[in-house]
């Protein structure tokens, strides 16, 4: 493959994951309105994608063996993934959804940040796609006057992107699961988030199946498994390899963007202008990020 086969290879799967990932609401908030916790929602999205995904690598006869040197890695890589989701949803205890998803996309500065630590320095094109997709999200999701707002909230939506832009890194970086394929760094990272989840459910002592009593809760799992998800995992590991860790954080601005669509035309949520300029305003970003690629 040419390098300029890998780079709109690399640009193409960072716009599905951002896609994809955006697809959270679609199948999520039926499930939550409907009384399902947080928690178990979170392990059955795991579970259920690394069933799916193992299925379809034992189909093709792909490999699942991994040493201990890798294996211990790939746990920290599925902490830190499952990690980054329980920050975020605890954000939410002490800050609005939309002001959590702002902070939350701090995480393409965390990354530029470690890459420039790394000696890796990205170009002013992608620092300038950074500042003004940075400033789009601001506009799509920022919270309305008088709104409370705890510093918890803040740190821990923080702490979310930094554990999203620390396992983008690695990724990318790390000499020892180089040649390892991405469905398997993808169904490993699913199995140890699953077993975190769970863990997690038998500690807070939530009912794992509470919430979950009709086809449609269950059509909407597998949904929310197979698309934001294990497609999501899927592609962020090709996109960072491909075309690294920042500019694969840029692309992830399709993600609020997917998101407040799916918000306004399934679930009638407002259409306002701020939240108009933003879309725009991260479009446009990503675009000249990708265009400046030639």
């Amino acid at each position: 493959m040419t390098h300029k086969q890998k780079t709109v290879l690399g640009f193409a799967a960072g716009v599905t994951a951002g896609v994809s990932y955006g697809l959270n609401p679609l199948f999520g908030k039926p499930l939550l309105d409907g009384g399902v916790p947080v928690l178990s929602l979170l392990f059955f999205r795991y579970a259920i994608s690394a069933v799916i995904l193992g299925l379809w690598m034992a189909f093709r006869d792909e490999s699942f063996r991994v040493n201990g040197r890798e294996m211990r890695l790939l746990v920290v890589l599925g902490c830190l993934f499952a990690a980054s989701s329980v920050f975020l949803f605890e954000s939410y205890r002490f800050i609005p959804s939309g002001l959590a998803t702002t902070f939350v996309y701090l995480y393409p500065v965390f990354v530029a940040l470690i890459m420039v630590g790394l000696h890796v320095y990205p170009k002013w094109q992608v620092w300038l796609s950074i500042a003004a997709t940075i400033a789009g999200v601001v506009l799509l999701s920022w919270p309305a006057a008088g709104t409370e707002i705890h510093w918890l909230g803040i740190v821990l939506a923080a702490m979310s992107a930094l554990s999203y832009a620390v396992y983008l890194v690695i990724v990318n970086r790390s000499q020892r699961i180089k040649h390892i394929s991405e469905h398997m760094l993808t169904f490993y990272g699913l199995v140890v988030g699953a077993i975190a989840f769970l863990a997690y459910l038998l500690v807070d002592r939530t009912p794992v199946l509470q919430g979950i009593d009709t086809t449609s809760d269950v059509l909407n799992l597998i949904g929310l498994a197979i698309f934001p998800t294990m497609i999501a995992m899927l592609t962020i590991a090709l996109s960072t390899r491909l075309i690294g860790p920042t500019k694969t954080s840029v692309l992830g601005a399709f993600e609020p963007v997917t998101a407040i669509l799916i918000g306004t035309l399934v679930f009638g949520e407002p259409l306002t202008v701020n939240i108009l300029a933003g879309i725009v305003i991260c479009i446009a970003a990503v675009l000249f990020m990708i265009l400046s690629e030639k």
